[in-house]
This record gives structure tokens, C-alpha cells and sequence, in this order.
């Protein structure tokens, strides 16, 4: 006999399938585990009239907790600190704890007497994702006899040397003493009376200390929503000029000026066409960039693209170049990679585990001006053989699909309940995960 699907309280304060980054992490987690899973979602006000058009059921499937009375007050902090650039990102996150806690109290208040009375198997904490974030839940949990799973963890990733001026002009200011973290009320408790920690990456999982390292699982962050992404195919015989595309969002850290510095002479001799689709800050800095460089015909500038008209932009293009040096997960490296574009990323942090070396390439991280030497060696490789840009871009497609897919990602985290609960033994698919 199958093993029963597991009842389970999934806490994503984060969840919004309207919105981008972690909240649509959290509803598409949500999504696939519902297919495996008897899971009830417990998220954030904020979420409620969105996730109601989805056709979920309030109360029965889902419930939403008002948590506003201490955040928005700390918003507007954030707003003083930060701007309104998209920067500090470390900031917000530090600001961020006080309503979580506030949120898990009202969360136990709800939940507590349906937890101890075992009207779940297992409580899973999913979205903050910043392993930054304690919870006061685990202990109540493990007090309750009640397996208590977070993650997958992800960030923490260091700044890189070189990059001084890129991480003041994105605030970052407490990231010089981020592992003042480790201070914070119930950091410690969390980790001891977890179950199990899910990591999404080998620098997160660096994080673990030794004594919790048993109760660790590596599970990447991210993964595409074939519904969403996925139809459309880069194909076709690859004829220069080389299409490169970068997506995101226009912050110094995501390396768009070393991009077009690389592909400069080749934009130059007619062999590269530059495309960027997404905006902020550094707009302006690209485009005065672009001019001095005299490639303003070999570079384009997209602006933002909504979602749904995403893919058919993207697969037009051979190459996606994203040489970020401090990305943690990378979802659109592996959006990419499900069109069949070749990516050329840095082998730091989350997009260095996506690509394989069979399926792309994965940059060795130095300074500015090594990184640009790099992938300007790898460019100059694609433009003088482009043969094998279809190829690696079909196994490309292929790893999404076998490891990158939220089903594939649901699938992953069942095995984790199926441990704690003492089903079957605990997982381990390597770290990175293999082709």
C-alpha cells in the first residue's frame, strides 16, 4: 500500500502568484506540494485577494494572517534607509524579523491547539527564505511531538572581492556584520528543534554548524512553472551576429556593465548583438556606457517585459548572459535554460549550480576585470564556433526539465516529510545535483 499523503501546515508568508521572486516561489511551492500533499497554506494578508481569484478555498485550503499592525511602520523605516531603488537589501530583510515574529505569533494563536492535537503531521516553514529569519515555532513544534521542517534556506552569499563601489551603491551596509544574525532571539532554537533544514545552496548549506549539518537536505531554491515558462524554444540555425540577452533587474551586483565591456569589440566587428530587458538604477549608467563604447546600434534596451511575453522574447536570442556575483538562486538562469539558450553565468552562488558543464558555462568569480576577460573569452569561443550553441542549449532544456520544475521540486521536499516522519531514510541527490 502507498503511504498515505502527508497532512501538512505550510507557512509561506511569502506567496502571491501575481508577484515575482520569493512570494511566487511561495505560491508555486505551495501549488505543486498540493498535488502530493494535504497541505493547508498559512500566508500573509497581503496575499488573500489574490490567491482567492487562484480558486483557492478560505479557510478550508488556505488562511491569511494580518500581520500589518508592526510591519507598516517598519516599512516606512525601510523606505528612509533604502530608498526606493530596489537596493539595502540586507537591510530589509534585518527589518523584516520584528513583523515575522509578530506573524508566527498570531500564527500559534490560530494553529497552536491544531498542532498539539496532531491535526497535522509535520509543519513546514517555507518562505522567509533568508536563513537570517528564526522562527518561534520549531520549539512549540518539537514540544508537540510534531516534525518542524524550514527551507529551503537560501542567502548569505559574500560579496566578492573587487566589488567595493558596486556594494555601497547598493547599500549594503549591514552586510559588513550579517553574522550578527547568529545573536538574534530564537536563531539557535530554531536550528536545534528543527527537523529538518532544507538548504537551496552549497554556500547556505556552508552556513549550517557542524552539530546540525545530520538534519541538513540540499534541495536548490528555484525552478520554473512549465504553465508559465517553458512552451516557447529557442531553435533554429544559429547565424552570426550572436544574440545575447540579460534579464533582471538594473542593480549594480548583477554585472550588466561587465556584459556589454566583454561583448564590446565583438558588438564592434558585427559578430555580437547585445539585448537587455529589465530596468533601474543603472539605466542611464548603461546607456552613457553604450555610447562611449560606440556600440549603441549593437545594444538594446527592452525596458520591461511582462511575464507572459517573456519567453517569446527571450527564445529569439542564442545566449543568455548573466554574470551576477552575488545572486542567490537564479530563477532566470533556469527560465533561460527551459527556452534552450546557452547560459554563461558565474560559478558563485545559485546560478553556478543550475548550469552543468555540459549545459553552459559557469565563470570562475574574480575581479571586475578578470570576470570581463572571461566572458569575453567565452563569447569569442561561441562567435568562432557557434555549432555548439543548439546542442548544449537542447541538454540545457533537458536539465531544467528533469531537475528545475516545481514538480520536480515538490517531489524533492515529499522525500524530506517522508524522513521525518520515519518513512524511508534521509535524501541526498548530491550537491550540486548532476545532469
Amino acid at each position: 500500500m502507498p503511504a498515505p499523503r502527508p497532512r501538512v501546515l505550510l507557512i509561506a508568508e511569502l506567496c502571491n502568484p501575481d508577484w515575482v521572486s520569493v512570494p511566487l516561489e511561495g505560491w508555486s511551492l505551495y501549488r505543486a506540494l498540493a498535488e502530493v500533499a494535504d497541505v493547508h497554506l498559512v500566508t500573509q494578508v497581503r496575499n488573500r485577494e489574490n490567491i482567492l481569484k487562484q480558486g483557492v478555498q478560505e479557510g478550508s485550503q488556505f488562511t491569511a494572517l494580518d500581520s500589518t499592525p508592526v510591519e507598516k511602520p517598519l516599512d516606512k523605516v525601510g523606505e528612509l534607509l533604502r530608498g526606493k531603488a530596489g537596493v539595502g537589501w540586507t537591510t530589509a530583510t534585518a527589518l523584516s524579523v520584528l513583523p515575522y515574529y509578530y506573524f508566527e505569533e498570531v500564527l500559534w494563536q490560530r494553529f497552536g491547539a491544531r498542532i498539539k492535537a496532531r491535526e497535522f503531521d509535520l509543519v513546514h516553514r517555507y518562505t522567509p527564505i533568508s536563513p537570517t529569519t528564526p522562527s518561534t515555532l520549531a520549539r512549540r513544534c518539537k514540544a508537540a511531538g510534531v516534525p518542524f521542517v524550514m527551507g529551503p534556506l537560501n542567502g548569505g552569499l559574500p560579496w566578492p572581492k573587487g566589488f567595493g563601489g558596486a556594494r555601497r551603491r547598493e547599500k549594503e551596509w549591514l552586510s559588513y556584520v550579517r553574522d550578527a544574525y547568529k545573536l538574534m532571539p530564537f536563531y539557535k532554537s530554531t536550528r536545534e528543534n528543527a527537523s529538518a533544514i532544507i538548504t537551496g545552496s552549497r554556500a547556505t548549506r556552508g552556513q549550517v554548524a557542524p552539530e546540525w549539518q545530520g538534519k541538513t537536505v540540499y534541495v536548490p531554491e528555484n525552478a520554473i512553472d512549465t504553465r508559465r515558462f517553458g512552451t516557447a524554444k529557442s531553435e533554429g540555425p544559429v547565424e552570426l551576429p550572436l544574440r545575447v540577452a540579460f534579464v533582471g533587474r538594473f542593480v549594480p551586483y548583477k554585472g550588466m556593465a561587465m556584459l556589454m565591456e566583454a561583448a564590446a569589440p565583438l558588438i564592434r566587428e558585427g559578430k555580437v548583438v547585445l539585448e537587455y530587458i529589465g530596468d533601474g538604477q543603472e539605466m542611464p549608467n548603461l546607456k552613457a556606457q553604450a555610447a562611449r563604447e560606440g556600440i549603441e546600434s549593437g545594444v538594446t534596451f527592452a525596458g520591461w517585459v511582462k511575464h507572459q511575453e517573456l519567453q517569446g522574447r527571450l527564445a529569439k536570442n542564442h545566449v543568455f548572459g548573466f554574470p551576477s556575483v552575488r545572486e542567490f538562486g537564479g530563477a532566470v538562469v533556469c527560465e533561460a535554460m527551459a527556452l534552450g539558450l546557452v547560459p554563461i553565468v558565474m560559478d558563485y552562488g545559485g546560478p553556478g549550480e543550475i548550469v552543468s558543464p555540459a549545459t553552459g558555462f559557469a565563470v570562475p568569480i574574480g575581479t571586475p576585470e578578470e570576470i570581463v576577460a572571461r566572458v569575453r573569452g567565452v563569447l569569442t569561443k561561441l562567435v568562432e564556433d557557434p555549432s555548439v550553441i543548439r546542442p548544449m542549449g537542447e541538454r540545457a532544456r533537458e536539465r531544467i526539465f528533469k531537475h528545475f520544475t516545481w514538480k520536480a521540486k515538490a517531489e524533492q521536499v515529499l522525500e524530506v516529510y517522508r524522513w521525518v516522519l520515519g518513512e524511508r531514510g534521509q535524501p541526498d541527490w548530491g550537491m550540486p545535483l548532476a545532469d
